[in-house]
């Protein structure tokens, strides 16, 4: 999965997650907030995942530009 798909979900189930706490909330239901806390919390580590990714990738790009120039 590139970067940009994690990053993609991971705003998903961040903003899955917080619709989920508020109806929560709303009924006073702690376990679905607790859920909804839950899957906010992974959709920040899958964002923070694509995110490590792009930065590889360019890291990466980099290089090749940098082994070019010195062939």
């Amino acid at each position: 999965m590139s970067g940009t798909e994690d990053k993609i979900k991971g705003k998903a189930n961040e903003a899955m997650g917080n619709a989920k706490q508020g109806v929560g909330k709303a009924l006073d239901n702690h376990e679905m907030q607790a859920e909804g806390a839950m899957q906010e919390a992974k959709g920040k580590g899958q964002g923070m995942v694509g995110e490590a990714k792009d930065k590889l990738d360019d890291a990466r790009e980099a290089l090749r530009e940098e082994d070019k120039e010195h062939a």
